[in-house]
């Protein structure tokens, strides 16, 4: 889709302010099972009717558990560009919308965030860990958030709208780190889907698909390994499971003589310590 806004491909003008666009990312993930998620995901995002506009889910769940995977791939599947987005503690509002940075002779260049490059292109934005960020923050990207789907630039003196392609979800971490959101941004960012852990089968495939050079016996040590954790409600992931096999396999690689289980057993010890060998298999 076009843009609304006139440029050279590298910079747009909005209000006659140049603004410098953000590179979307790429990255080589893809979403391996729980194909449902994916379908409230794009669900979410749809407009059937041409005064309906799209919705703006927040992905919640553990970290690790694939939540920024599932909005990429996702976005990805719809053959939209993608912007992420990573949200922290000391996130200000001019960091959500536009920096200024000084060039030479004094001269201001306006620099777009990877949201409102987003919203400028059409793309897909990924608000990233979106609980860590602070209300004031927040309340930057209310009127973005309605009907209304607009920003305001202080700094820059300009009004965004948002292009009628623009998509955008927030991820959520599911733990103690983070703020509440206000009433007014739960209320906007709906609806909530949660990613949980994986079956068996779904979680193996996700190892297999990071681990290619893994075997049989690694990728099941490791799986069965999770799944006696996810029955205890540990909060060990896939994203630990990934790491404990690499670690493992290296482990091997490096010519100690240790047996495959005992750099497995090591690789967990290592990576997500004492506590949890008692989910290793066979205990």
């Amino acid at each position: 889709m076009s843009s609304a806004y006139s440029g050279t491909g590298r910079t747009v003008d909005v209000e006659g302010v140049t603004l410098y666009l953000a590179h979307p990312d790429e990255i080589p993930v893809r979403w391996v099972g729980q194909e449902e998620l994916v379908r409230q995901l794009q669900a979410a995002w749809l407009t059937i009717h041409e005064h309906d506009v799209p919705m703006t889910p927040r992905l919640l769940g553990k970290p690790g558990v694939g939540k920024t995977t599932l909005a990429y791939a996702t976005a990805k599947k719809m053959s939209r560009d993608v912007y992420i987005m990573q949200a922290t503690l000391d996130t200000r509002p001019e960091d959500l919308l536009i920096t200024p940075v000084i060039e030479g002779e004094g001269r201001l260049r306006y620099v777009a965030s990877p949201l409102v490059t987003a919203m400028i292109r059409g793309g897909v934005c990924i608000l990233d860990e979106g609980n860590r960020m602070s209300e004031k923050s927040w309340a930057s990207l209310a009127p973005l958030l309605d009907n209304r789907r607009y920003v305001e630039s202080i700094i820059a003196g300009i009004k965004i709208h948002a292009h009628r392609g623009f998509r955008m979800t927030a991820t959520m971490n599911d733990d103690a780190s983070t703020f509440e959101l206000p009433e007014y941004i739960h209320s906007r960012l709906q609806p909530q889907i949660m990613v949980d852990f994986p079956e068996r089968d779904e979680e193996k495939a996700i190892l297999t698909e990071n681990l290619p050079f893994a075997d049989d016996a690694v990728l099941d040590y490791v799986t069965d390994f999770l799944q006696a954790a996810h029955v205890a409600d540990e909060r060990y992931t896939s994203r630990d499971g990934i790491n404990i096999g690499r670690f493992a396999m290296k482990l091997r690689s490096s010519g100690n003589g240790a047996t495959q289980d005992k750099c497995l057993h090591t690789a967990i010890l290592q990576t997500l310590g004492q506590e949890a060998l008692r989910y290793v298999p066979g205990k």
